[in-house]
């Protein structure tokens, strides 16, 4: 007579337990990310359109549905979280630039020209706001606002533009040696209010071109301003000028 144990049923095999579905579960440090991105993209949207004065940190806080201290504790102050917004896209455009001028010096030599030079620190923000969504329309807006605020927009524009620009006249200063440096100054604060109002997209050439010209149109605007920044560097800085 077989044991008991001989006599016992077979069982099957244990089958695993499915696997959740559904997204996994977020880290603390990915979710205070998506938390700060959230906070950066409504303040940036509300700095664009109503200024730093004209906006305030429950604002913020509402618009990026969070609570008021989360912005508090990530940012501190209003003017830090300011900086916050403005330093986050000021990075891209100025190490695309900078790249971009490298490249063609590198590239042309001996044979820069001031049109082959503005064209590739340029193009990098008006592609930015061309194809970069949203979120790139807003910070070309604010970046308009800040260089004509004259309570912190000149310390603010030089914090975060100025070794760019730099770069791009001493590459300037290849092409015309005999230029001086105040005209150099003068001819970049020229063009440099062109650029962020072109970029601003006020729709104000709209309105004055009877529809002939349109501010959103990027790609044009661009081609415009190398041809008109090459011309006035041009009559600023070459030997006609000194003379």
């Amino acid at each position: 007579m077989k044991a008991d144990d001989d006599l016992a049923p077979t069982l099957p095999p244990a089958v695993p337990a499915p696997a959740r579905r559904g997204r996994p579960k977020k880290t603390k440090t990915a979710a205070a990310g998506e938390t700060r991105d959230a906070i950066l993209n409504a303040a940036e949207d509300l700095f664009s359109k109503h200024g730093f004065y004209g906006v305030t940190i429950r604002e913020v806080a509402r618009e990026a549905g969070v609570d008021t201290a989360l912005v508090h504790y990530y940012f501190g102050a209003k003017k830090e979280l300011f900086d916050a917004v403005f330093i986050r896209r000021a990075e891209v455009w100025n190490s695309e630039r900078v790249a971009a001028v490298d490249r063609y010096a590198e590239a042309a030599g001996d044979a820069m020209t001031l049109e082959g030079l503005f064209e590739a620190f340029l193009r990098p923000p008006f592609q930015w706001s061309l194809k970069g969504g949203p979120g790139w329309k807003h910070y070309a807006a604010l970046v308009a606002q800040t260089n004509a605020n004259p309570a912190f927009g000149g310390e603010t524009m030089a914090r975060y533009f100025d070794p760019a620009i730099r770069r791009l006249l001493e590459l300037v200063k290849r092409i015309h040696p005999e230029a001086r440096d105040q005209d150099l100054y003068w001819a970049w604060h020229n063009l440099s209010g062109a650029l962020t109002l072109t970029l601003g997209e006020t729709g104000r050439l709209d309105r004055l071109s009877g529809g002939l010209c349109k501010s959103g149109d990027l790609d044009s605007a661009c081609d415009y301003m190398v041809r008109f920044a090459a011309a006035g560097f041009r009559a600023v800085c070459g030997p006609k000028s000194n003379a």
